[in-house]
């Protein structure tokens, strides 16, 4: 039987934080952390699909989704930031074993969470998120071209189009067979969020502060091979934001892996949300309902 989704506010380090909740609090948690543009909202269908056996937490970040959006000139708007948010939410809602899902910006926020406290990880679910330099392919050179100089007018320019209205749907809507089963919903919930005042600026800031996460790279892969965590590749193989390279690249470091690509775009869980569900289910069930 499936349980219905929670919609909570807490208060996290001084921000008022919008998450998901759904699940019986007592069966193995998964985390869910999303990318940008989006918000927690991009896990709805999945968290319904889990919620049977498994309980489901998925927040908004600061700046994202129904989370508050403090000023620039009081918040640090980083993925630091952003990893003791989600950490000190699961602090307070007395959450100390978990299993993270991981995509596009949620990654480097679960992987700082994850090297910083291996022993309570359950497993990791790895969507279209980064952790290799081979994953950073033409999508990323204007994102390279900010971060040498952060004044480059005409990188600033490409990086403000990919959260435009038309750049929102490419997102959505690139590598996807038939884009006619996106539903339009997905970029006008975001434009809600990206059209505050400053919320442009906060998003150039994140696009320049990816560099901490780059830098980190080496230090999460000893993690990885460290503690060699149980981990699930469910990957859309036509994305052009983080290709299929990046997913490739974790074979170097994870024995203990099991990969999976789907016919699908950077946000698979649009287009092959069941597929990939089944495909956690049956890895979770193995791998942590077993114990």
């Amino acid at each position: 039987m499936k349980n219905k989704t929670q919609h909570r506010f807490i208060k996290i380090n001084g921000v008022d934080i919008f998450y998901r909740e759904a699940g019986p609090k007592d069966a193995p948690t998964l985390v869910l952390l999303h990318g940008y543009p989006s918000s927690s909202h991009m896990f709805r269908n999945l968290i319904t699909a889990l919620s049977d056996k498994y309980h489901l937490i998925a927040a908004d970040y600061p700046g994202y989704g129904r989370s508050e959006q403090p000023p620039i000139a009081d918040f640090s708007y980083t993925f630091e930031n952003y990893s003791l948010i989600i950490e000190e939410l699961l602090n307070q809602l007395n959450i100390s074993k978990y299993s993270l899902y991981l995509m596009d910006y949620g990654a480097p926020v679960g992987w700082r969470i994850a090297s910083k406290h291996p022993e309570r990880i359950d497993t990791l679910i790895v969507q279209n998120g980064c952790a290799y330099d081979e994953g950073l392919e033409a999508f990323w050179d204007p994102i390279k071209a900010y971060w040498k100089n952060i004044n480059d007018k005409k990188a600033e320019e490409t990086l403000k189009g990919f959260h435009s209205p038309d750049g929102l749907k490419w997102q959505y809507t690139h590598g996807v067979p038939d884009a006619s089963v996106i539903s339009p919903d997905n970029w006008e919930i975001d434009l809600r969020h990206l059209e505050r005042p400053e919320n442009g600026r906060i998003q150039l800031d994140m696009f320049y502060d990816y560099q901490s996460n780059v830098k980190l790279y080496p230090e999460w892969q000893q993690y990885f091979r460290d503690y060699n965590p149980e981990m699930l590749i469910v990957y859309g193989k036509n994305d052009f934001i983080f290709p299929v390279a990046g997913a490739e690249a974790y074979k170097k470091d994870i024995k203990n892996l099991e990969y999976h690509l789907f016919d699908a775009g950077h946000f698979a869980l649009e287009s092959s949300g069941d597929e990939i569900a089944d495909t956690i289910r049956t890895f979770l069930d193995q791998k942590v309902l077993k114990n």
